[in-house]
Parts: structure tokens; sequence; C-alpha cells
């Protein structure tokens, strides 16, 4: 039975273990619909970006069984689905072109190093991995002809095109640290947009205006992310935040001034959604319960939000909620 919160029942409850202060939620949030589920093979689902047209996503899951995630589709109507990488290797950061005749996402499946033993984990703690060899491909939506559009034994991944697809922004440690870079959409001419040693910048998306670009950096201590503005041209930075605590995974609202992204203000079990407005910093929760919500995105004419929670069943999937701005205080 598929799973849905209506916000507008305005109470807080427990489902399962996990507690949702539906009145707060449903300011900004309305008729919740979980669109990913174990029962669909998947042991953990997320990162879902919206097609330009609003009637599909791409994602990337985990089946049961495998280890690394694979990028899928989603039709929203018939929820049809599609695998649209290899199989092989690992993925990551799926996105559609503007014009939705073509996707983007970051695989793994040629790297020579596909079929060597991994090390084995040293720590429980959740830390991304920059898989050597990760190339970022482009494809039909079908993800027929791949065509691979970067090169080299570095990690290349978190692409995301420019709202006129002319440009693909994305995170790469080619330099020797994890750095922001700008290509053609066909991957070439390649320049990169910020120059840190010794530190992590990445989770890079455009403005809808193409001017600006959002991502995290942990410039001042490891592993605590904060976010960051940099100009297209990479002549001008801002910091947004500077709270102590990690803030990742931006995504800009189409009016081209929010932006919505996942903190640990709340505690590292309880990741919740914020807004934060670019000009005025000041800030808005969105999600309110008691596990993790986070890696949000939306929809080309704000209507629509996606993100990633473990409120249905412990397990990390999709959902998706009709959107409306909070007003202003």
């Amino acid at each position: 039975m598929r799973f849905i919160l209506v916000a507008v029942s305005w109470i807080s409850f427990a489902w399962g273990n996990v507690i949702i202060d539906s009145t707060q939620e449903g300011v900004c949030l309305q008729n919740i619909q979980q669109v990913t589920f174990p029962s669909m093979g998947f042991e953990r689902a997320g990162e879902a970006y919206f097609s330009p047209d609003g009637e599909s996503i791409i994602f990337q899951a985990v089946t049961t069984g495998e280890k690394g995630y694979q990028i899928y589709t989603m039709n929203l109507q018939t929820r049809s689905l599609r695998m649209v990488s290899t199989g092989k290797g690992k993925c990551t950061c799926g996105f559609y072109r503007p014009d939705g005749k073509k996707i983007i996402f970051a695989s793994s499946h040629e790297s020579p190093l596909l079929n060597e033993k991994e090390p084995p984990k040293t720590s429980n703690r959740y830390i991304w991995d920059l898989t050597p060899y990760m190339q970022i491909y482009e494809a039909e939506v079908d993800g027929s002809n791949l065509k691979c559009l970067t090169s080299g034994p570095a990690y290349h991944a978190e692409g995301a095109y420019s709202s006129d697809g002319k440009s693909i922004v994305f995170a790469s440690n080619e330099s020797g640290s994890m750095n922001i870079y700008i290509c053609n959409a066909d991957g070439s001419n390649a320049q990169r947009i910020t120059h840190t040693d010794h530190c992590y910048n990445g989770g890079p998306f455009f403005s809808p205006d193409g001017k600006w670009i959002v991502f995290r950096a942990d410039r001042e201590e490891k592993h605590i992310l904060q976010l960051f503005l940099i100009s297209s041209d990479g002549t001008q930075e801002i910091q947004l935040t500077n709270n102590g605590y990690v803030n990742w995974a931006p995504f800009w609202h189409p009016n081209g001034r929010m932006i919505a992204y996942t903190t640990s203000k709340h505690g590292h079990q309880s990741y919740q959604i914020y807004l934060i407005d670019a000009e005025t910093r000041e800030e808005y929760r969105l999600t309110y319960s008691s596990t993790f919500e986070g890696l949000p995105s939306f929809s080309k004419d704000g209507k629509k939000i996606a993100w990633t929670s473990k409120r249905g069943d412990s397990t990390p999937q999709v959902f998706i909620a009709d959107f409306f701005l909070p007003e202003k205080s």
C-alpha cells in the first residue's frame, strides 16, 4: 500500500518510531507522498531530481543484495521504473538536461579498478566515497548512447546543467583536492572555479539565471560543511552559513533567491530541511520529523519538492510534496 501523509491533518503523530509535526510541515509541504519503497527492490533510494516537465524523476538507488547505487527514472503518473545506468560499478548524481532530451550521471562502470576488492570500512560513520575513475556520462533519457564527458583517474561527479543547457558544473579532486569545475555541455573546456587545498568543495548547482553557483565546503573544519555562493566566472564568493553545523545538499528554488538545504542543526540522526534566503540569510524550517530528511530539489515551476526521508519504514526513500513558499514574517 502506498504510504501517504496528508499534511492538512494538522496534528503531530508517530509513524512507527518517527515523530512528525504535520502542523508545522503543512505550512510549506502538502500532499506528501512516498514514491520509492523496499517492495520495489530498493534497500535505499534518494537524491531525486525532476524532469523539466515535472512528469518524471531521476534518482539513485541500491537494490537488494547490491552495494553500489545505480541511476533510475520513474514516471510519476504510472510509477513505471527504468534503470538508466549500466548496472555496473557505482553511480551518483543523475540530472536532466533542461530540454528534457538528455540526462547526465556519474558512474565508475568503466573503471580499471572495477573488479578490485574494496578495503573494509574502518568506521560506522557515513562518509561519501570519492570513487576513483568516477566519470560523468551523458545519455538519452532511456540510458542509451552513453558518452563519457570526463576522463582520468580522479573522481568526477555531482554534476548539474545550467538552465540554458550549455554548461555543466561538477566537482572533482583531479587537482589533488575537491574543487568545483565548469565545462561545456559536451565536456569540453573544463575550468576550475574554486582554488582551495586540503578541503572539500562540492554539490554545486547553477542559479536559475546562471550567474551564481551554490555549493558546500568544509573550509574551516573537516566535514563541517557550510554553504557558499560563487559567481559562475569564479570572481566572487559569498559564504551563506557559518553556524558550526553540517549544512549540505543545497538546491535553488526557481525564484532564484531561496535555497533549500539539509542541516544537522537538530542532530546527526535527524537531519532536517531548511530554506535560506540568499539575500537576507533568513531561514525557514521545512521538515519537522525525528528522523533523516535531506537532499531536497524543486520542480521547474517550484510547485513540487522531492527529498530523501526515513519517515516511511526507516530506510531512505524518495518523497514528493506540493510546495508553498513561506509567507514573509
